[in-house]
């Protein structure tokens, strides 16, 4: 069995939970507690099939923050459970709860990381292969552009599994330098375009002309 079914044999998993407590919560009843619970988990495992289908659902900054909510949710449970002696039904519920909280919140806050393909957009993602096209062929990418109102010099390199850009954005004793790394070539497109005011095309015209003007070079 490969990663991937695995994964999806556990959202299918996590999916029958969700479905037997919301049986059982019409049958029977359950605990004021077990409302909020089954709704976490819907919005939980809404999530887990996404990261395990690797396609977006809602937006990446929505996850990180619910993988805290489930864990100060893990937090009250355990809290419930030491301190206020609950009766076998509130019990169950909140053991389950407790227990299949952990590994979600865990794969979520996963989820939630930018720094992933599936995040990207179409435009992000060829910008991405235009860059690490280049990359292949250049040591480093410089591309410094003093123009007002927002002047930005942008230093690329690719070194093992990771993008590495420096960044001098604005002028003078103002004048921003930082460096952030990316594993993948679509969210520095994304960093880039975003954060410094430049395209991913001002590269690919530059590295494209000094080509061409080396490949005039050589033929005469």
């Amino acid at each position: 069995m490969n990663l991937q079914r695995a994964y999806i044999l556990l959202a299918i998993f996590y999916t029958g939970l969700l479905a037997v407590g919301l049986v059982a919560m019409l049958i029977g009843g359950g605990p004021p507690l077990a409302l909020f619970q089954l709704a976490l988990g819907g919005v939980a495992i809404a999530g887990l099939w996404g990261y395990f289908l690797e396609r977006p659902v809602f937006n990446c900054r929505t996850w990180q923050p619910f993988a805290g909510l489930l864990v100060v949710s893990m937090a009250a449970q355990m809290w419930l459970i030491i301190s206020a002696s609950p009766s076998s039904g509130e019990l169950t519920w909140l053991l389950a709860g407790l227990i299949f909280s952990a590994p979600a919140a865990l794969l979520l806050f996963h989820y939630g990381q930018r720094d992933q393909d599936l995040w990207a957009t179409t435009g992000e993602r060829q910008g991405g292969q235009a860059l690490a096209a280049l990359l292949e062929q250049q040591q480093e990418l410089e591309v410094d552009r003093q123009q007002v109102p927002r002047p930005a010099s942008v230093r690329i390199t690719h070194k093992g599994d990771h993008y590495r850009a420096s960044v001098i954005r604005g002028q003078g004793e103002t004048a921003e330098h930082f460096v952030r790394r990316f594993q993948r070539p679509a969210t520095l497109a994304f960093f880039i375009e975003r954060f410094t005011c430049l395209e991913i095309g001002d590269f690919v015209a530059k590295y494209r002309d000094e080509e061409e003007q080396r490949a005039e070079a050589t033929s005469g």
